[in-house]
């Protein structure tokens, strides 16, 4: 039989918070890391908002053990700061085994370095140090820094799905432990801030002046974001072994493609549907037993009308208590469904609902509405947590209370 899979350890970075204790601190308080850059070179700093982490990159190094040294993009640096505390929280010194493996993800990898050299890389005239940039530009390259900082010998990976990217690595890893192939898998994503995806989002009309309202009538779009946040999963047999603490389990996750549109969803919500569908079959849950949806809710006009729909399909007039919490973070792209997956994990542990704020009016395509207030002392046993990406690249991972 195949071995369970319990997640033990959280470590993340958001515009909200530098650590989980302050992401749950901010999202208690209401308070949404929404703003203008100081950070990004941008004719945008003062037009559009975004959820940026509210430190420097040389006050990243600081944070991430790495001062003084050169060649770590904010991007990894992100994501070091986020893998160090999950380690630390999941009680572990050493990951140098070959039986732990790294699965991350980004979509934009060393993009926010190498767009500041870029006319320089492209002139065949000019040489200059400005070359060391370019491996940087692949997303592998943060996964492999991190990996080397953090003395990781098992195998690792990197998974580049768009907005689903990491809630997809936390299913391979899933996947990887349930085969044997692994005992523990640290799972999550990293994502930078960067002209070059701010000005793609906007190109498409697809981010809003405002800050972003989710599931409302009069939503016009996202803001974006950035972060890193890592779960550690580990085996039920290793997690005997070494006693540890576990903090919810993963016991479903689903990954769909309806094949529609390259950026837009089925408007049915197809493959968000079959996405939820089967990651509630895979852990035995029937739509009853969901008290909880963190939804994907980028408050794009085409998002939210689709995955309101595959809700309504799933659970008909009883749809569970949703919201979104992007307008706490941003959509920080391929690091959203690690940062979210532990929101759905606070969810559970805290027994804690988290607002969907910005919410007035009820969107007319829709007969549902998210939940807009703190709901504190809530019975959340499980949680669905959604991303749905580019391509229609749907994935939802079900997040459940240890039962032991």
């Amino acid at each position: 039989m195949a071995e369970r899979v319990f997640i033990t350890g959280l470590g993340m970075i958001t515009a909200i918070g530098d650590n989980v204790a302050e992401n749950l601190r901010s999202l208690r308080a209401q308070k949404s890391g929404l703003g203008f850059t100081r950070q990004l070179d941008t004719i945008y700093k003062e037009v559009l908002p975004v959820a940026e982490v509210n430190h420097t990159t040389a006050a990243l190094r600081e944070m991430a053990g790495v001062a003084g040294q050169e060649g770590y993009t904010r991007t990894t640096l992100l994501g070091l700061i986020a893998m160090q505390e999950a380690l630390k929280h999941a009680g572990l010194s050493s990951v140098e085994d070959t039986s732990t493996g790294f699965i991350n993800a980004s979509t934009v990898g060393g993009m926010c370095d190498t767009e500041n050299v870029y006319f320089d890389i492209a002139d065949p005239a000019k040489t200059g140090d400005f070359y060391k940039y370019i491996d940087t530009l692949d997303c592998a390259d943060c996964t492999q820094q991190i990996a080397d900082v953090m003395g990781i010998n098992g195998p690792i990976t990197t998974i580049s799905t768009a907005c689903s990217s990491s809630a997809n690595a936390l299913m391979y890893g899933a996947r990887l432990i349930k085969a044997g192939l692994l005992r523990r898998a640290i799972c999550g994503g990293t994502e930078a801030l960067t002209r070059f995806t701010l000005n793609g989002f906007n190109s498409l009309k697809n981010v809003d002046k405002r800050p972003c309202r989710p599931f409302d009538n009069d939503r016009n779009g996202l803001n974006l974001g950035e972060g890193a946040a890592y779960l550690v999963l580990e085996s039920e047999s290793l997690v005997k072994e070494r006693n540890a603490t576990v903090l919810a389990t993963l016991g479903g996750y689903a990954n769909t493609n309806e094949a529609f549109h390259p950026t837009a969803p089925s408007p049915e919500g197809d493959g968000a549907y079959a996405a939820m569908k089967t990651a509630m079959e895979m852990g035995g849950c029937t739509p009853a037993d969901i008290q909880y949806v963190n939804v994907h809710g980028t408050a794009t006009l085409t998002n939210d009308v689709a995955e309101g729909m595959a809700l309504q399909r799933l659970f008909g007039t009883e749809v569970p208590k949703f919201s979104s919490t992007k307008p706490f973070t941003g959509h920080a792209l391929a690091a959203a469904g690690g940062i979210e997956a532990i929101y759905a994990v606070l969810a559970i542990s805290h027994q804690t609902i988290f607002p969907n704020l910005h919410f007035k009016d009820k969107m007319q395509e829709l007969y549902i509405t998210p939940e807009t207030r703190l709901l504190e002392q809530y019975p959340v046993r499980n949680v669905l947590s959604n991303s749905f990406g580019f391509g229609g690249s749907n994935a939802s991972l079900l997040i459940s209370k240890y039962e032991g």
